[in-house]
C-alpha cells in the first residue's frame, strides 16, 4: 500500500471515456496499486457531484474488517465504563 504522498505523486494522467463509458487505468497506477486484470474495483460518487472515485474491493474488505474489530473494542470500552459507573 503506497504510503502517504503528495498529489503530484499521486497524479498518474488522464483517461478519457470512450463511447461504451470504459477507461483505461493507467499501467503505473495499476502496477503502483497492483490492480490485476479481473480485479473488482467500488466505484464512489463524489458527494457534490465532482466525480468518481475507485476503490479495490478486497482492500475495502479489509478495512470493513478492520473497523469491525474496532467497533468491538469500542463497545467492550463503553460497555466496561458503563458497568463500573453503576457500581457503588
Amino acid at each position: 500500500m503506497p504510503e502517504s504522498r503528495s498529489i503530484d505523486e499521486m497524479f498518474f494522467g488522464t483517461v478519457t471515456v470512450g463511447e461504451r463509458g470504459q477507461v483505461v487505468i493507467p499501467a503505473e497506477a495499476r502496477a503502483e496499486y497492483e490492480i490485476s486484470p479481473g480485479e473488482k474495483l467500488l466505484i464512489f460518487g463524489h458527494p457534490a457531484g465532482a466525480g468518481l472515485m475507485m476503490v479495490k474491493m478486497s482492500g475495502m474488505s479489509e478495512f470493513i474488517e478492520m473497523m469491525k474489530g474496532a467497533l468491538a473494542l469500542a463497545e467492550n470500552a463503553v460497555s466496561e465504563q458503563d458497568s463500573s459507573e453503576e457500581s457503588p
